[in-house]
């Protein structure tokens, strides 16, 4: 089995970025090593799994309409954590190639079967029109939990918030958190984080000398900053002590700026703002309060360093303050064609469905069924013979949709667990009702891939256009969630799957050398 398609290609894994220094920046064309190290970003030393031999790993970039082939090469080899993986690319559409979007069983193209060690898998994918702030992440299983995953950054040559900002490169402007576990993933049943990590850096109760990641800017400019929870449970309220954000992205779609103190942020989810840097020479806290795990600043935890050039290299002794401008999701109003599809009424859509949350007995269910990944993935199911979408697996679990219809998905909040970050994947979609709100907001709703749906009494609702036929995972992004079962499949235009989903050849070789492998080794 070869390791690299590329092998030309691997100097550019140690070229420097062109709009930064960020080490193992990568794309849109490169080779991408899935391995397991000794790491120690709180102090506390385990073994991981590395993206290019980082946790919260190697930076991805490209710009609007680049063709990403990305050539991940599986090197796992210590049975501590799981050795096989697979991508998923989250936020990107995958139009026409949803074959490469990464859930097994859903529309992974290995026939449910991952990339096994030992061996590798080009991920081919089109960006088309998409620009903004992306992520990677293992979909197999809890891995992600265990460091594999890392930014995704799309640059759009002529971003209309330009003008806002004079830095956006690959060494400032990316902040990455995430909660972090001593105890390998797959070991675990519901756990609490250890610690939370900010650019993958942070400290534990049992550490409090451990380096902090510092974030370095120059007085008197302006920096897109593009923050990402790539983490596997918490939500955290972030802030930086004496500075103000101006939102101008949210999940990699461009939306009117909004100037706030403090951003609630959950899992899977993404926002890009303008930082100013108009303080005092000095350094200045930056908090993540998580919603779980340990709690305040103690000792530098959940924490980073804003450091003004010319500043002494010292902790901040700045102080927290009460929000005064916290943002509200419905406040967040998109740039360009704001609008839900549909008739600005209840109930004005093609297609309307709601979808009941419950847990019970260590397993979540929606409308009843616990998702559980069946044996021939959803996409390969169709293309391999099913007559039609209601002969799809899991029975239960699969809602098909025609294409081009308007659709309506109601959410009550409230289940145990929650705020649950709910993620669908082919789509964006308009959030007409907030978490938090009693109001349906048809005109300018707030449009993302990603929305906490809140607590009892909440009924969030989306609206999106079945524009992209496939197989599209909706399912919560706190990890332990989804491998509970809180996971539904949105089967989108089945008649057309197979004139319009053309997977590669290599996805051919990779369910028997999956099912040749002892399990031992998976």
């Amino acid at each position: 089995m070869a390791f690299s398609l590329f092998s030309l290609l691997v100097l550019t894994l140690s070229l420097p970025s062109s709009r930064g220094q960020r080490q193992g920046t990568i794309g849109p064309v490169g080779d991408f090593v899935v391995s397991d190290g000794l790491v120690s970003p709180d102090g506390f030393e385990r073994l991981a799994a590395l993206a290019n031999s980082r946790i919260d790993g190697s930076l991805i970039t490209g710009h609007k309409g680049d063709v990403f082939k990305i050539n991940v090469v599986n090197q796992l080899n210590n049975n501590t954590i799981l050795q096989s993986t697979s991508i998923h690319w989250h936020g990107l559409f995958q139009k026409g190639t949803g074959w490469a979007d990464g859930p097994p069983g859903v529309n992974q193209a290995s026939k449910q079967c991952p990339i096994v060690k030992g061996d590798s898998f080009l991920y081919t994918f089109d960006s088309a029109d998409q620009a903004g702030t992306f992520w990677y992440h293992s979909h197999l299983s809890t891995q992600y939990c265990d460091g594999l995953r890392g930014p995704l950054i799309i640059y759009d040559p002529n971003d209309p918030h330009a003008d806002l900002y004079d830095v956006d490169d690959d060494s400032t402007s990316i902040l990455t958190l995430s909660d972090w576990y001593h105890t390998p993933a797959k070991q675990l049943g519901f756990p609490t984080p250890d610690a939370i990590l900010i650019n993958g850096m942070g400290r534990w109760n049992l550490n409090p000398t451990q380096d902090l990641a510092v974030v370095s800017v120059t007085n008197g400019t302006r920096y897109r900053i593009r923050m990402l929870n790539v983490g596997c449970d918490a939500a955290y309220t972030f802030s930086i002590d004496n500075h103000l954000m101006t939102i101008i992205e949210v999940d990699g779609v461009n939306h009117v700026p909004y100037t706030v103190d403090e951003i609630q942020i959950f899992a899977g989810q993404r926002y890009s703002f303008v930082l100013k840097a108009d303080q005092d020479i000095g350094n200045y806290w930056i908090r993540a309060v998580p919603s779980v795990g340990p709690p305040g600043f103690d000792n530098g935890i959940n924490s980073a360093i804003l450091r003004y050039n010319g500043a002494p290299v010292a902790e901040p002794s700045t102080v927290a303050t009460t929000s005064v401008l916290t943002m509200n999701e419905t406040e967040l109003v998109p740039l360009e064609n704001p609008g839900a599809p549909g008739s600005p009424v209840a109930g004005g859509v093609d297609v309307a469905k709601n979808l009941a949350f419950v847990f019970s007995a260590g397993a979540f269910t929606v409308n009843g069924v616990t998702f559980v990944p069946p044996t021939t993935p959803v996409l390969l199911q169709l293309l391999s013979g099913a007559q039609n979408a209601n002969d799809l697996l899991p029975e239960g679990s699969i809602y098909p949709l025609p294409l081009n219809a308007t659709v309506e998905i109601s959410m009550p909040g409230g289940v145990i667990g929650g705020g649950h970050p709910l993620h669908l994947h082919g789509h964006t979609f308009d959030v007409i009702r907030s978490a938090g709100s009693t109001v349906y907001n048809y005109k300018n709703p707030v449009r993302r891939d990603v929305v906490n749906i809140g607590t009892t009494g909440d009924n969030v609702t989306i609206r999106f256009t079945t524009d992209n036929a496939g197989p599209w995972f909706l399912h919560c992004h706190i990890d332990w969630h989804l491998q509970a079962g809180f996971a539904i499949v949105f089967a989108e235009g089945p008649d057309k799957w197979n004139s319009t989903i053309d997977p590669t050849d290599q996805w051919d070789n990779l369910c028997p050398t999956y099912n040749a492998e002892p399990p031992e080794d998976l």
